[in-house]
């Protein structure tokens, strides 16, 4: 039975301040304190360096899905974030992408995750600090997944 992973998306698969350069100036001043609340922000956004050949070669060996949470007070961040996953991982991701506050109620073996918040302190599984001393970037992740391959 293959293992199960889970992948976030803000600043994991999706580099959330891509986007920053195409808003207006005014939005991103009406929205200083919470960027994740723009609206439509999250269709902007370009993938992280090496983000999607990372999830296509994780994909291969565990049972994969994209773990992310969404603004509560953003409508358009959750319709955007599906077509995000759409738009860049269209075969291999497709209903694989679970929008939750709770990322703890998801049982699994490993969470990539940049944050310990939504549940993801408390995930069962192994929580991988992405963007951490240990797991700065994705080659340090797949090089940890994938040993031995």
């Amino acid at each position: 039975m293959r293992k199960i992973l889970y992948i976030d998306m803000d600043n994991v698969l999706v580099d959330f301040p891509s986007a920053f350069g195409k808003v207006e100036p005014a939005m991103l001043a009406e929205y200083s304190e919470d960027k994740d609340e723009i609206p439509g922000i999250f269709a902007l956004m370009d993938p992280l360096p090496g983000a999607i050949e990372a999830y296509h070669r994780l994909s291969e060996t565990f049972d994969t899905y994209i773990l992310s949470t969404a603004p509560w007070k953003n409508p358009s961040a959750w319709q955007h974030k599906v077509e995000w996953v759409h738009r860049h991982l269209p075969e291999v991701a497709h209903k694989r992408l679970i929008l939750s506050h709770h990322k703890n109620l998801n049982r699994g073996d490993f969470l990539i995750d940049d944050r310990d918040r939504n549940g993801a302190d408390r995930f069962e599984g192994e929580w991988i600090h992405f963007g951490s001393h240990k797991y700065p970037d994705w080659d340090s992740v797949l090089a940890y997944l994938l040993v031995g391959e």
